[in-house]
């Protein structure tokens, strides 16, 4: 069971802070001592830019962060992959990159958990993992069958509210292109150089390159090639937009 009163509180929090902790006791109240929620605006964007929370120990997420684990990580695989939830075993991990990122992982205390992809309406993407120090046996399997309902519901009261969080930490983060600056770097991702950018949009070579270095100067980059990237990795672009 939940203690609804727990989740009105989360999406009731009138700071950052207090979400936070209120996220963490919601975590606690189930049995888990430890969670990490964190979501990306889309799955274009880095990891590195995602809205993090987290009462992991700081110095496995130091070591986390620092090694790019969340690139190998199956829990963070499957979310971008499926809605189902992932009971974490040995197995899930295997061996190799994946296995080591396990046994580092149970150092901190981090043994045996339950994984939930968030999926959100706009094509956010996101995980939210409650995590014990238990041995991953089959009554700790039973115990987590049990409780996924009221995971599931924190999970859903927990990207609903947020949401307000996550545009605050995200809206510096964005500059605003226009919508000729966007469909310049668009041909741009194609390949297109500036003279033929030119021709497709019908402007002078000139104005083609100042649309770009305006471009570069938003992003703080200095070549186009650089631009397209930053674009992608905030978002503004998908690989899927460029004209053929």
């Amino acid at each position: 069971m939940i203690d609804t009163a727990l989740l009105i509180e989360l999406l009731e929090a009138p700071s950052d802070q207090d979400w936070t902790e209120r996220l963490f006791a919601l975590s606690r109240d189930q049995g888990f001592e430890q969670v990490l929620y964190g979501v990306v605006p889309s799955r274009h964007v880095r990891f590195e830019n995602a809205f993090l929370r987290s009462n992991y120990s700081s110095e496995w997420r130091d070591r986390y962060d620092s090694n790019g684990f969340a690139y190998v990580d199956p829990t963070v695989g499957h979310c971008l992959s499926s809605t189902l939830p992932l009971i974490w075993a040995p197995a899930t991990f295997g061996s190799g990159a994946p296995g080591a990122l396990y046994e580092e992982a149970s150092a901190h205390g981090i043994r045996s958990g339950v994984t939930l992809p968030v999926h959100g309406p706009q094509g956010e993407v996101g995980i939210i993992s409650f995590a014990s120090d238990a041995r991953p046996d089959a009554p700790f399997v039973r115990s987590v069958a049990e409780a996924l309902p009221a995971l599931s519901l924190i999970r859903d009261y927990a990207f609903a509210s947020s949401a307000r969080w996550r545009e605050a930490k995200l809206e510096p983060e964005l500059p605003r292109l226009t919508r000729r600056e966007l469909e310049v770097l668009q041909w741009v991702m194609a390949g297109k150089s500036s003279w033929e950018v030119a021709r497709i949009t019908s402007c002078s070579e000139a104005t083609v390159n100042f649309h770009l270095a305006n471009v570069r100067q938003k992003f703080g980059v200095n070549t186009r090639q650089q631009a397209v990237v930053k674009a992608i990795s905030c978002g503004l672009l998908t690989p899927e937009d460029h004209r053929r």
